[in-house]
């Protein structure tokens, strides 16, 4: 058995065996196997958390989501992540013929053969989203979602030779890799906490020989984190919200309205030029994100109406609407929570599934309303300069 990708740390008493893997790679399953048969250790720690445990095991169940709840709770963006991750990662399984995460399947199977102890080592997969969510402004999480589309409908081919690549990163750090260029800052969250995260779970493992099965991209971390304690319970945390995005939030519908108004009073045709270019640019931007993602008649027509109200109430979305009125005119059927995770390979697919649909309309129709607010209140903003 070659010890390669293999680390070794003994510490306190206790021997950890670090396994670098790549997560769609068949000699990487092999290794795990290899390992937990010769060390039989007390535990064995997977990179998965309970959502994503549950998925390996039992299979995605997006039949059981209700859609019109995960837009009323706001997580449409969140889920949209997660499909892209499953894509992305299921893609590359595809092309090489063998099964998505095998290798840390083969870690729970191996583990339950030698009797150890299954260690979920990972964090929860939305708490690491939302904390990468609220360390975006508004232009970051309109490129992460691009990118996100961008890597869902990606065709690229993938060699055995890149694959190898792969064993520098997980499957998320894989798909934002290009994003962590540009917003440095979100090394933090994405990488960084895990690693202290992985680390702790690690080390509290009972017994004293313990095999982690691990994205390789986590071991050179896990490698110093080890030797530190961190406190899960802060690194579970999502951080309170800045109250500074509301106090934006609310500035920007105040001066808008207050600037509508005046106009109005000093020059009446002048503030309803305002009030329509306002009009205009919301609502159609809007209701062109929600044509882009082929909404109903219906739906369009909701997110141009919606658009110029909920961007003046930092509390609503012109999304939501939109992908409400598309859920009840166009019902997702059992059959496309069934075929969502295989309908998202492909761009036909993505669009066909009408779970995705509405996923893409709420997305789409809430950038297109942000595009409009800030098109529309700098006209609005114009008008005003050149009536003084």
């Amino acid at each position: 058995m070659g010890e390669e990708n293999i680390t070794r740390i003994v510490m306190n008493g206790k021997e950890y065996i670090l396994i670098g893997t790549a997560h769609v790679s068949k000699h990487s399953a092999e290794q795990v196997k290899e390992v937990i048969e010769a060390e039989r250790p007390d535990s064995v720690c997977v990179e998965l958390d309970e959502q994503r445990y549950k998925t390996i095991s039992e299979g995605s169940k997006w039949q059981e989501m209700d859609i019109i709840q995960v837009i009323k709770e706001k997580r449409a963006s969140l889920l949209l992540m997660n499909l892209a991750i499953s894509s992305f990662q299921n893609r590359m399984a595809k092309e090489l013929g063998i099964k998505a995460g095998q290798e840390m399947i083969q870690g729970i199977e191996s583990a339950k053969e030698v009797g150890a102890k299954l260690v979920l080592a990972d964090r929860n997969i939305q708490i690491t989203f939302s904390r990468i969510w609220g360390n975006l402004g508004l232009k970051g999480k309109a490129i992460l979602l691009s990118q996100i589309i961008t890597s869902i409908f990606s065709r690229d081919s993938i060699s055995e030779e890149e694959l190898e690549k792969l064993k520098e990163q997980d499957t998320i750090n894989a798909m934002l890799n290009e994003f962590t260029e540009t917003f440095p800052r979100l090394k933090k969250p994405l990488i960084d906490e895990r690693d202290q995260y992985l680390a702790q779970k690690i080390k509290d493992a009972p017994g004293e020989k313990i095999v982690a099965v691990l994205g390789a991209a986590h071991v050179p971390g896990i490698k110093e984190e080890i030797k530190k304690d961190h406190d899960l319970k802060k690194l579970r945390a999502i951080p309170p919200k800045s109250n500074w995005p509301k106090i934006i939030g609310w500035s920007i519908p105040v001066l808008i309205l207050a600037i509508i108004v005046y106009t109005f009073l000093a020059n009446p045709s002048a503030g309803f030029a305002q009030t329509i270019s306002w009009i205009l640019w919301n609502g159609s931007l809007s209701a062109l994100g929600a044509a882009i993602a082929m909404g109903h008649p219906l739906t369009i027509l909701t997110a141009f109406i919606a658009a110029p109200i909920t961007s003046l109430n930092p509390l609503l979305a012109a999304g939501w609407f939109a992908g409400l009125t598309q859920a009840y005119i166009r019902r997702p059927s059992v059959k496309d929570f069934e075929t969502l995770s295989e309908d998202v390979f492909s761009l036909k697919g993505f669009w066909r599934n009408k779970v995705s649909r509405v996923l893409l309309i709420v997305v789409l129709a809430n950038l297109g309303s942000s595009l409009g607010t800030f098109i529309g209140g700098a006209d609005v903003i114009r008008v005003f300069i050149e009536n003084l």
